[in-house]
């Protein structure tokens, strides 16, 4: 995979916990027990999809911007969006979905758990 700093990336992130979806073999990152991204694998157990959440209109951008950037595998192809593990779709941009997806997930808990997420209460 070119990206193998997602996992402590997102890790870093307040909140997050993550599984293993035996039954689709992914890697799951949630927040508030709600998935934002996830990594997922082959029968190998080798990344093949990066897969995460974006508001609709700055999905199909990023789409029209890179080819690795396909509808959610798998997903709501409005919602979600699937990056190529071993695609050209550069770091920061990732960085920046990923940050993305993390805010839309966590904007869509209640106001007391972001406050018990975030340590703010």
């Amino acid at each position: 995979m070119k990206y193998p700093w997602i996992e402590e990336y997102l890790m870093g992130k307040a909140g997050v916990t993550k599984d293993l979806q035996k039954d689709w073999n992914w890697i799951r990152f949630q927040i508030g027990g709600k998935m934002f991204a996830a990594i997922c694998l082959d029968a190998d157990d080798k990344p093949y999809y990066i897969t995460l959440k974006l508001e609709p209109m700055e999905g199909d951008f990023w789409r029209k911007q890179y080819e690795d950037i396909i509808p959610g595998y798998y997903m709501n192809k409005q919602h979600w969006n699937s990056v190529n593990a071993d695609g050209e779709v550069p770091d920061d941009i990732l960085k920046d979905m990923l940050d993305k997806a993390y805010q839309i997930v966590l904007g869509s808990l209640s106001k007391k758990k972001q406050k018990e997420i975030m340590g703010d209460e």
